[in-house]
């Protein structure tokens, strides 16, 4: 018997990829967060929004959960993303 071991890298490598800037301050700031939707999720960030707003003067926390917890998020979720400063995704394990 056999064992054949893949490769999952591209041949051609990984692009150039640069993080998005950081924000200055998060004061004034409306911040997405987007869940996973597992159970586990919404009490983390239930408390993390609190944070944002009470500890770093964020004005307003939009709460985005997916339909899927395995698929990318849905277009129509990040609709509004225009209007955010920062998003947040995380998940619920």
């Amino acid at each position: 018997m056999s064992i054949d071991i893949l490769d999952p890298t591209h041949e051609a490598g990984a692009g150039a990829f640069m993080p998005a800037a950081r924000l200055p301050t998060l004061q004034g700031t409306t911040i997405a967060i987007l869940s996973n939707g597992k159970k586990n999720a919404q009490p983390f960030f239930d408390a993390f929004a609190r944070e944002l707003i009470e500890r770093h003067g964020v004005a307003k926390v939009v709460r985005l959960t997916k339909s899927n917890y395995s698929a990318p998020a849905e277009p129509a979720l990040l609709s509004e993303a225009e209007k955010w400063q920062a998003l947040i995704a995380g998940v619920g394990d």
